[in-house]
């Protein structure tokens, strides 16, 4: 296997602030857009050639990183004009696949934070014929997700929709969004309408007779679609908890890019990321959280689980738990802001204007 497809024409609505301004892959993770990490993943599981298929914000994602050669790969570009779902999306790209119709293509998604095997899955494609094979993970609660129950050799039996009842729940395996298609699979896909791999083309291949094999793989695996889960994801590349190439330093406690200053008497813990020409000041706390570059935090002010925007700025003794602050917001002094708050971009909140605690 020499090639791969990565989607990543999504919207990242669930993520609303962070991309407003920029696509969900383009979101810095440790230091550098998401998308770095799993193109270097990619890289060193032996995939040179990857076609971008693209929609959403499509116009940053070249400018960044080229045609790949800086990451030892040849990347292409392909816009989806309007959306297609993961099956349109990856049959539109598909002219500019080098494999032979029996050779193995990898597809995976661009908002999936996992140390999978690559090579394994790919010799699992391999060695058992499968005309498509998936990446499946093990979730202690699988209410929120597809079901995809496999025989004793690996061989997909179904995919079934969220479950409803505890009797629906007859596996704990999940769709982690990681595949090997046969090349011809993929030349099979109806062209130039919405396309779903999860919910019409899986389905049907499995009804005609296909051969879908999955591997259950379930080392570090996390879905990105909520600030939450980002927030958390960045925060467990710096500690080392997920496998990256491509952290831009050390892993340990934090993170702090070129640029970044930090006063002396700063803390920060947890896989706390501070990106370029930012600034923490005295005497602030900031845990497990993500400064992108060019935002400020004053002095005394407490982050935990948070991502502050590019130039967004915190003020003095503000207190923020699980919160997003958008590009370019003023958090005035005196704050609080609790979990799922969401600040939008250039947003302003005057100093001491929303509190849960008295202010004495």
């Amino acid at each position: 296997m020499t090639e791969a497809i990565l989607l990543v024409g999504g919207k990242g609505t669930r993520l609303r602030p962070l991309t407003v301004h920029t696509p969900k892959p383009m979101v810095r993770a440790a230091g550098v857009p998401f998308l770095t990490h799993q193109l270097a993943r990619a890289r060193a599981a032996g995939v040179d050639h990857i076609v971008l298929a693209t929609s959403y914000l499509a116009e940053v994602f070249e400018p960044h990183f080229g045609d790949g050669s800086s990451l030892g790969l040849h990347l292409e570009y392909v816009t989806e004009v309007e959306p297609l779902g993961t099956g349109g999306a990856i049959r539109n790209v598909a002219a500019r696949l080098h494999s032979a119709p029996d050779e193995p293509v990898l597809v995976f998604n661009g908002d999936i934070l996992t140390g999978l095997d690559i090579r394994a899955l790919v010799r699992t494609h391999n060695t058992t014929g499968a005309d498509v094979s998936l990446h499946l993970t093990k979730v202690t609660d699988p209410r929120a997700y597809g079901l995809v129950p496999t025989d004793e050799t690996g061989r997909v039996l179904a995919f079934l929709e969220k479950p409803q009842t505890p009797e629906e729940i007859v596996t704990d395996q999940i769709n982690a969004g990681a595949y090997v298609f046969r090349r011809s699979v993929i030349d099979a896909i109806p062209q130039g309408r919405p396309v779903s791999v999860e919910r019409e083309t899986f389905p049907e291949l499995l009804s005609a007779g296909a051969h879908l094999q999955g591997m259950v793989d379930s080392t570090y695996w996390l879905d990105l679609g909520t600030p939450a889960a980002f927030v958390r994801g960045s925060a467990d590349l710096v500690l080392g908890r997920a496998p990256s190439p491509a952290i831009p330093g050390r892993c340990g406690d934090r993170l702090i890019l070129p640029t970044a200053r930090v006063a002396p008497d700063a803390k920060l813990t947890d896989g706390t990321v501070v990106g370029e020409g930012a600034y923490i000041a005295e005497g602030a706390r900031v845990s497990g959280s993500t400064i992108l570059p060019g935002a400020v935090v004053e002095p005394g002010a407490v982050i935990t689980d948070s991502l502050i925007g590019t130039r967004a700025r915190v003020g003095e003794r503000s207190i923020l738990t699980g919160t997003v602050i958008g590009d370019g917001a003023i958090i005035g002094a005196d704050n609080e802001l609790r979990h799922g708050a969401r600040v939008w971009c250039d947003a302003k909140i005057p100093a001491g204007a929303v509190r849960f605690s008295s202010d004495q």
